[in-house]
Protein backbone atom coordinates (compact mmCIF):
# COMPACT_ATOMS: atom_id res chain seq x y z
CA UNK A 1 0.00 0.00 0.00
CA UNK A 2 1.74 3.42 -1.16
CA UNK A 3 -1.14 6.00 -0.76
CA UNK A 4 -3.65 6.35 2.30
CA UNK A 5 -6.96 9.08 1.39
CA UNK A 6 -8.24 10.13 5.00
CA UNK A 7 -10.47 12.38 2.76
CA UNK A 8 -14.34 11.81 3.19
CA UNK A 9 -16.15 10.81 0.57
CA UNK A 10 -17.24 13.36 -2.14
CA UNK A 11 -14.31 15.38 -2.00
CA UNK A 12 -13.15 14.08 -5.43
CA UNK A 13 -12.03 10.65 -4.86
CA UNK A 14 -13.39 9.59 -8.24
CA UNK A 15 -10.67 12.43 -9.81
CA UNK A 16 -7.85 11.23 -7.31
CA UNK A 17 -8.72 7.41 -7.73
CA UNK A 18 -7.97 7.95 -11.92
CA UNK A 19 -5.45 10.34 -11.14
CA UNK A 20 -3.13 7.72 -8.85
CA UNK A 21 -3.59 5.06 -11.17
CA UNK A 22 -2.17 6.90 -14.45
CA UNK A 23 0.61 7.63 -11.95
CA UNK A 24 1.45 4.68 -10.91
CA UNK A 25 -0.47 3.60 -7.87
CA UNK A 26 -3.32 1.19 -9.15
CA UNK A 27 -5.11 -0.29 -9.04
CA UNK A 28 -6.75 2.16 -6.52
CA UNK A 29 -9.28 0.85 -3.68
CA UNK A 30 -12.85 2.82 -3.49
CA UNK A 31 -16.11 2.61 -3.27
CA UNK A 32 -16.47 1.34 -6.59
CA UNK A 33 -14.57 -1.85 -5.80
CA UNK A 34 -17.18 -2.50 -3.59
CA UNK A 35 -20.24 -2.10 -5.55
CA UNK A 36 -18.66 -3.65 -8.39
CA UNK A 37 -17.60 -6.63 -6.19
CA UNK A 38 -20.33 -7.25 -3.45
CA UNK A 39 -18.24 -9.60 -1.57
CA UNK A 40 -16.68 -7.27 -0.14
CA UNK A 41 -19.53 -5.27 1.07
CA UNK A 42 -19.25 -8.17 3.53
CA UNK A 43 -15.09 -7.41 4.56
CA UNK A 44 -16.48 -4.19 5.80
CA UNK A 45 -19.48 -5.33 7.17
CA UNK A 46 -17.01 -7.28 9.63
CA UNK A 47 -15.00 -4.66 9.56
CA UNK A 48 -17.72 -2.21 10.85
CA UNK A 49 -19.34 -4.47 13.16
CA UNK A 50 -15.67 -5.21 15.11
CA UNK A 51 -15.20 -9.33 14.04
CA UNK A 52 -12.24 -8.70 11.62
CA UNK A 53 -9.39 -5.82 10.77
CA UNK A 54 -7.72 -7.58 8.68
CA UNK A 55 -6.43 -4.77 6.36
CA UNK A 56 -3.45 -7.31 4.17
CA UNK A 57 -7.15 -8.92 3.38
CA UNK A 58 -9.32 -6.64 2.52
CA UNK A 59 -6.79 -4.19 0.22
CA UNK A 60 -5.27 -7.60 -1.18
CA UNK A 61 -4.06 -6.47 -4.84
CA UNK A 62 -4.60 -2.54 -4.63
CA UNK A 63 -1.67 0.14 -4.47
CA UNK A 64 -3.61 2.80 -2.81
CA UNK A 65 -6.80 3.35 -1.26
CA UNK A 66 -9.55 6.32 -1.30
CA UNK A 67 -12.77 7.30 -0.46
CA UNK A 68 -15.25 5.67 1.95
CA UNK A 69 -15.51 3.11 3.55
CA UNK A 70 -11.44 3.21 3.64
CA UNK A 71 -11.12 6.51 4.58
CA UNK A 72 -13.06 6.13 7.48
CA UNK A 73 -10.07 3.92 9.04
CA UNK A 74 -7.52 6.40 8.32
CA UNK A 75 -5.56 6.03 11.03
CA UNK A 76 -5.73 2.46 11.55
CA UNK A 77 -4.75 1.94 7.76
CA UNK A 78 -1.90 4.70 8.36
CA UNK A 79 -0.97 2.99 11.56
CA UNK A 80 -0.82 -0.90 9.07
CA UNK A 81 1.03 0.91 6.68
CA UNK A 82 3.53 2.89 8.41
CA UNK A 83 5.45 3.40 4.30
CA UNK A 84 2.23 4.58 2.74
CA UNK A 85 2.04 8.54 2.16
CA UNK A 86 -1.75 10.31 3.42
CA UNK A 87 -3.77 12.09 0.88
CA UNK A 88 -6.55 14.38 2.57
CA UNK A 89 -8.50 15.46 -0.21
CA UNK A 90 -10.55 18.61 1.03
CA UNK A 91 -13.24 21.20 -0.92
CA UNK A 92 -15.50 23.88 0.06
CA UNK A 93 -17.42 22.39 3.06
CA UNK A 94 -20.84 24.10 1.81
CA UNK A 95 -20.53 22.25 -1.72
CA UNK A 96 -19.28 18.93 -0.25
CA UNK A 97 -22.48 18.82 1.89
CA UNK A 98 -24.55 19.84 -0.63
CA UNK A 99 -22.86 17.04 -2.67
CA UNK A 100 -22.60 13.84 0.08
CA UNK A 101 -26.47 15.06 1.27
CA UNK A 102 -27.86 15.01 -2.82
CA UNK A 103 -26.32 11.13 -3.08
CA UNK A 104 -24.92 8.96 -0.11
CA UNK A 105 -27.11 10.64 2.21
CA UNK A 106 -29.89 10.74 0.63
CA UNK A 107 -29.65 6.89 -0.04
CA UNK A 108 -29.25 6.42 3.14
CA UNK A 109 -31.67 8.46 5.13
CA UNK A 110 -34.28 6.64 1.89
CA UNK A 111 -33.53 3.36 3.88
CA UNK A 112 -35.40 4.71 7.05
CA UNK A 113 -38.91 5.27 5.02
CA UNK A 114 -38.92 3.02 1.81
CA UNK A 115 -41.72 3.42 -0.49
CA UNK A 116 -43.11 0.09 -1.48
CA UNK A 117 -41.14 0.59 -4.90
CA UNK A 118 -38.41 0.93 -3.56
CA UNK A 119 -39.06 -2.18 -0.81
CA UNK A 120 -39.84 -4.43 -3.98
CA UNK A 121 -36.66 -3.68 -5.27
CA UNK A 122 -34.97 -4.49 -2.14
CA UNK A 123 -36.12 -7.55 -1.97
CA UNK A 124 -35.28 -8.04 -5.09
CA UNK A 125 -31.94 -7.13 -5.17
CA UNK A 126 -31.77 -9.52 -1.69
CA UNK A 127 -32.85 -12.56 -3.87
CA UNK A 128 -30.53 -12.18 -6.60
CA UNK A 129 -27.54 -10.20 -4.89
CA UNK A 130 -27.61 -10.85 -1.24
CA UNK A 131 -24.28 -9.40 -0.82
CA UNK A 132 -25.00 -6.31 -2.09
CA UNK A 133 -28.42 -6.50 -0.03
CA UNK A 134 -26.39 -5.70 2.95
CA UNK A 135 -24.84 -2.52 1.73
CA UNK A 136 -27.17 -0.02 4.07
CA UNK A 137 -26.06 -2.27 6.79
CA UNK A 138 -22.62 -2.28 5.99
CA UNK A 139 -22.67 1.89 5.36
CA UNK A 140 -24.59 2.82 9.02
CA UNK A 141 -21.70 0.31 10.66
CA UNK A 142 -18.85 2.25 9.15
CA UNK A 143 -19.52 5.70 8.46
CA UNK A 144 -23.36 7.03 9.12
CA UNK A 145 -23.51 5.92 12.74
CA UNK A 146 -19.49 6.01 13.85
CA UNK A 147 -18.72 9.40 11.77
CA UNK A 148 -21.67 11.13 12.21
CA UNK A 149 -23.85 9.67 15.05
CA UNK A 150 -26.29 8.55 12.47
CA UNK A 151 -27.05 12.59 12.13
CA UNK A 152 -26.85 12.99 8.85
CA UNK A 153 -30.03 14.68 8.51
CA UNK A 154 -28.43 17.69 10.60
CA UNK A 155 -26.24 19.76 8.90
CA UNK A 156 -24.65 21.86 11.42
CA UNK A 157 -23.89 18.40 13.15
CA UNK A 158 -22.12 16.97 9.69
CA UNK A 159 -20.19 19.82 8.89
CA UNK A 160 -18.87 20.45 12.19
CA UNK A 161 -17.81 16.66 12.38
CA UNK A 162 -16.01 17.51 8.63
CA UNK A 163 -14.25 20.51 9.98
CA UNK A 164 -13.18 18.16 13.05
CA UNK A 165 -11.98 15.46 10.92
CA UNK A 166 -9.93 17.45 8.72
CA UNK A 167 -7.97 19.21 11.96
CA UNK A 168 -7.41 15.47 13.27
CA UNK A 169 -5.91 14.26 10.07
CA UNK A 170 -3.86 17.53 10.41
CA UNK A 171 -2.49 16.47 13.54
CA UNK A 172 -2.66 13.34 13.56
CA UNK A 173 -0.17 12.63 10.44
CA UNK A 174 3.24 14.14 10.38
CA UNK A 175 3.43 16.90 7.70
CA UNK A 176 6.58 15.31 5.43
CA UNK A 177 3.91 12.38 5.22
CA UNK A 178 0.49 14.31 4.68
CA UNK A 179 -0.83 16.32 1.62
CA UNK A 180 -3.97 18.31 2.25
CA UNK A 181 -5.16 18.28 -1.61
CA UNK A 182 -7.92 19.73 -3.39
CA UNK A 183 -8.20 18.48 -6.62
CA UNK A 184 -8.75 21.38 -8.37
CA UNK A 185 -4.92 22.26 -8.12
CA UNK A 186 -4.52 19.74 -10.36
CA UNK A 187 -1.28 17.57 -11.00
CA UNK A 188 1.82 19.51 -10.02
CA UNK A 189 1.16 19.48 -5.74
CA UNK A 190 0.16 15.96 -6.11
CA UNK A 191 2.99 14.92 -8.23
CA UNK A 192 5.49 16.95 -6.03
CA UNK A 193 4.09 15.08 -3.12
CA UNK A 194 4.64 11.74 -4.68
CA UNK A 195 8.04 12.38 -6.37
CA UNK A 196 7.05 11.81 -9.70
CA UNK A 197 6.58 13.87 -13.01
CA UNK A 198 3.62 15.36 -14.21
CA UNK A 199 1.97 13.69 -16.64
CA UNK A 200 1.08 15.74 -19.98
CA UNK A 201 -2.35 14.91 -20.02
CA UNK A 202 -5.23 16.44 -18.69
CA UNK A 203 -6.12 16.05 -14.82
CA UNK A 204 -9.29 13.81 -14.59
CA UNK A 205 -12.28 15.55 -13.89
CA UNK A 206 -14.93 13.08 -12.95
CA UNK A 207 -18.65 14.63 -11.52
CA UNK A 208 -18.74 12.19 -8.63
CA UNK A 209 -22.61 13.62 -8.26
CA UNK A 210 -23.65 13.03 -12.02
CA UNK A 211 -22.08 9.85 -11.76
CA UNK A 212 -23.65 8.19 -8.34
CA UNK A 213 -27.33 9.46 -9.77
CA UNK A 214 -26.60 8.31 -13.61
CA UNK A 215 -25.93 4.51 -12.18
CA UNK A 216 -27.52 3.55 -9.10
CA UNK A 217 -30.71 2.35 -11.25
CA UNK A 218 -28.73 0.72 -13.53
CA UNK A 219 -26.94 -0.94 -10.75
CA UNK A 220 -30.08 -2.03 -9.35
CA UNK A 221 -31.36 -3.48 -12.83
CA UNK A 222 -27.72 -5.41 -13.06
CA UNK A 223 -27.92 -6.98 -9.67
CA UNK A 224 -31.30 -8.30 -9.77
CA UNK A 225 -31.08 -9.36 -13.27
CA UNK A 226 -27.09 -11.04 -12.93
CA UNK A 227 -27.43 -11.55 -9.37
CA UNK A 228 -23.95 -9.76 -8.68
Amino acid sequence: MKVIGAGFGRTGTRSLKAALELLGYGPCYHMSAVIAEPYRVRQWLDVGEGRSRDWDEVLRGFRSALDWPAAAYWRELAAHYPGAKVILTVRDPGRWYDSVSETIFRSALAERRLPLRRRVVRWLVARRAPDFALYPRMARATVIDPIFGGRIDDRAHVLDVYERHIAEVKTAIPADRLLVFDVREGWEPLCAFLGVAVPEEPFPQANERVAWQAKRPRRQLRLILRGR
